[in-house]
């Protein structure tokens, strides 16, 4: 059964991240996007044995990449269209805690956050104007 929705989530993750800080990025601005949207969790598992399961989101996340230029533009259009986003900045892969982690988004203007990850789930249409140019992970 193919389902269509009227929102498209996009993560976007900085080109020149080693594996594990890609993996590392997706899952916390993944988690945000999950965070400001719970009516897109679906229902438990449940396998034959009886086993329960933790539900999962019920739409598609689509991975996307871009250099720091790309991101920053993307990031600025999102801006411009009044999008929620999850950011994940190069700082915070030295931060110990969120506390800490949103003090060094807070000590820095959006043109200086060093980006290296954006999510965000909004109607299609604008999903698809903010990462217009941007291609999909490989």
């Amino acid at each position: 059964m193919s389902m269509t929705f009227d929102t498209k989530i996009a993560i976007v993750l900085r080109d020149d991240l080693e594996m594990w800080q890609e993996l590392n990025v997706t899952a916390f601005i993944a988690s945000a996007v999950v965070g400001q949207n719970p009516s897109i969790i679906g229902e438990n598992y449940r396998d034959a044995s009886g086993n329960v399961y933790m539900p999962m989101i019920i739409q598609p996340m689509m991975i996307y990449q871009a250099d720091a230029d790309s991101i920053r533009k993307a990031h600025q259009r999102a801006l411009e269209r009044d999008v929620m986003m999850a950011i994940f900045t190069m700082d915070l892969f030295s931060t110990p805690n969120d506390v800490e982690n949103r003090a060094a988004v807070a000590d820095k203007h959006a043109e200086a956050l060093d980006l290296v990850g954006i999510a965000m789930r909004d109607t299609k249409k604008t999903v698809d104007k903010v990462i217009k140019g941007l291609k999909r992970h490989p």
